[in-house]
């Protein structure tokens, strides 16, 4: 089993490519042990930036350092980075386009027993409702080192949210399959499409392998680029399915789930059941408590998806 969070991925990554590119800066809002980067702010003290716990400062701080030429990636616990300072990551980075890159670490339900006030379920739709601003959520530790190598490339703002707990791999060191903002196909069939964001790609996928042993075929794709959505992939396997069912870690309204329905609904009507957390306090308890209460597990989504099909 996997022990290395998306966090500690994402860090491993920076201290590789600032040996290269010392324009690379890391930025923490008290929050270096939470993002995992306590090795980067030792290794490399003149690129890293403590702002204590201000978060509001923490993006307009990383935006005067963009508009400097500098590649900041500013860490903060989703749930404040996505609320607390909204207002910043609208205007000082999205607004000004600026290169930006927010890191919203311990994401969705993570923090579990903190409870809603540190629970991020509306990231998704509030930051994918800013223009400019790029969502992704990787799925493993593998689509993560992929993902901040591509976005190291280019010079726009995006939102990455991570969680905070190991989660099994679903990709290897050598076979991780990754095209910038294009879906990854982790297998097809014609009965069921399941789209699925962060943690729970994962149990679609296992999802689609209870159902195979029913005769029932299904494509899982692995949306880690929420925002730009991949509409061609979606529309390419929604057409030829009975019904679609997309699977994500944040509140019924306005994310990935509302995202899928409201291109079918314009392109290819079909049934489309979300499966996410409910529109309610989340109950306390660990990820896997919380997954098994709500029905996003793979036995509880492929129950759904039995369902969506009859």
């Amino acid at each position: 089993m996997n022990k290395i969070p998306n966090r500690q991925a994402i860090c491993e990554t920076l201290m590789e490519k600032v040996k290269e590119d010392k324009d690379i800066i890391a930025l923490c809002s008290d929050s270096r042990g939470s993002a995992s980067m306590t090795p980067f702010f030792d290794a490399f003290p003149e690129n890293s930036v403590e702002v204590g716990i201000a978060e509001q400062n923490l993006v307009s701080i990383s935006a005067g350092l963009a508009k400097c030429g500098k590649k900041p990636f500013c860490f903060s616990p989703a749930s404040f980075i996505s609320t607390r300072s909204y207002e910043q990551a609208k205007v000082d980075v999205a607004y000004s386009n600026t290169n930006v890159k927010l890191v919203g670490i311990s994401g969705g339900i993570s923090y579990g027993a903190l409870g809603m006030s540190h629970h991020s379920a509306q990231d998704i739709a509030a930051m994918s409702a800013i223009p400019n601003m790029r969502v992704y959520l990787p799925s493993d530790r593998f689509q993560t080192k992929c993902l901040i190598k591509a976005l190291l490339q280019d010079e726009k703002p995006a939102y990455i949210r991570v969680g905070r707990n190991p989660v099994e791999d679903i990709y290897s060191e050598g076979d991780c399959p990754f095209t910038m903002d294009k879906a990854t196909v982790m297998c097809e069939g014609t009965d069921v499409l399941f789209v699925a964001c962060g943690e729970m790609v994962r149990p679609c996928f296992e999802a689609a392998k209870i159902l195979k042993e029913e005769d029932i075929s299904a494509t899982v794709l692995d949306m880690y680029c929420v925002k730009p959505l991949d509409t061609e992939a979606i529309l390419k396997y929604a057409v030829n399915a009975k019904a679609v069912v997309t699977a994500e870690e944040h509140a019924p309204f306005g994310g990935l789930g509302s995202m899928v329905s409201q291109l079918i609904g314009a392109n290819c009507p079909r049934k489309v059941i979300n499966v996410a957390l409910p529109d309610a306090p989340v109950i306390t308890g660990t990820s896997k408590e919380v997954y098994e209460h709500y029905g996003m597990t793979g036995e509880g989504i492929a129950v759904t998806a039995r369902g969506a099909l009859r």
